[in-house]
């Protein structure tokens, strides 16, 4: 498979079985072969969509000196701004041409994991920008329950089984700006090779080239989405949980040729985390003698921590 295919979510919300099973079946192929799937049929209306880009692009517009007053110390850039040049991929030196934002979880049911939480940094220039990032985590995180209940049901175990895990889970939607390329970069990308912490990764804006998975041959292959549609992928909890049977797919964004250097392009991923505590243990379902159990007991919490740390964003 060269491509990455195309499904749509509101097969799955039929009440059509047939047309139920064929989305778990493609959804389910595409995740164990490529690891990446384009989806349309999602929650996000056109016009909300309109909104965050507008309030993304106002933002990253500011003066730098306003942008910093938005970096919060000492949180590992879970919420908030984290500036040009900080982050790098697991392995990579040089840090990615990037600067981002990071919008949380907005608990209001347990007041534990209220507390826990970093608190969602409010932007005073910009009166919608707070606003319209939560109507657009919410209606994503709502599109990667059902993708999850999907999943659920690929692999044999019972539809509901992520529902609790991930309900004020740690997830991020994080809008990033690739600024225009000054000078050519010296080994650097606008993201290097990396494959996400995650259990699932919900991308908008992969429109146009510049997004490439890697394909089981090694091959890198552009991935590139309708404007209808989000790309969907799996990320290493997933992985982990599912012992490599849904894989987590290596993926970058490459810098654009030379004559188009001088624009900036956007992307924002919404990253489904659990909640700390669940536990990443291999399912029972997906081991047996051909596939024996390929990684170490751990939990959400201690799997991000320890990926923070080689990512550079937590110091220890």
């Amino acid at each position: 498979m060269n491509g990455v295919p195309s499904v749509d979510l509101s097969d799955f919300l039929s009440n059509d079985s047939k047309r139920k099973e064929t989305f778990i079946k493609e959804i389910g192929n595409a995740f164990e072969t490529i690891g990446f799937v384009a989806l349309k049929g999602h929650f996000l209306k056109p016009d909300l969509i309109a909104s965050l880009y507008a309030e993304i692009n106002n933002f990253f517009d500011l003066p730098e000196s306003i942008k910093q007053n938005y970096e919060i110390e000492g949180i590992g850039g879970q919420r908030g701004y984290t500036s040009f040049g900080k982050e790098s991929a697991k392995g990579k030196k040089e840090a990615d041409l990037k600067e981002f934002w990071h919008f949380g979880q907005y608990v209001e049911d347990n007041p534990e994991l209220k507390n826990l939480y970093p608190e969602n940094v409010i932007v005073n220039e910009l009166p919608s920008f707070n606003a319209v990032g939560k109507e657009t985590y919410q209606l994503l995180e709502k599109t990667a329950k059902y993708v999850l209940r999907a999943l659920a049901l690929h692999i044999g175990i019972a539809e509901d089984y992520f529902d609790t895990y991930i309900h004020n889970g740690n997830s991020i939607l994080r809008p990033i700006h690739y600024p225009p390329i000054i000078d050519k970069p010296k080994g650097a990308e606008r993201a290097a090779a990396h494959g996400d912490i995650n259990l699932i990764t919900l991308l908008m804006g992969a429109q146009g080239k510049g997004l490439q998975v890697q394909n089981r041959q090694d091959e890198w292959i552009d991935a590139i989405a309708q404007p209808d549609e989000l790309m969907i992928n799996v990320g290493d909890m997933l992985s982990r949980l599912t012992n490599n049977k849904l894989k987590s797919t290596i993926h970058r964004v490459t810098n654009p040729p030379q004559e188009l250097w001088g624009t900036s392009r956007y992307s924002i991923p919404f990253f489904m985390h659990p909640v700390a505590s669940m536990k990443l243990n291999c399912l029972e379902v997906c081991i047996d003698e051909e596939n024996p159990k390929l990684y170490e007991d751990t939990t959400a919490g201690e799997f991000l921590t320890e990926r923070l740390i080689e990512l550079g964003l937590i110091k220890h």
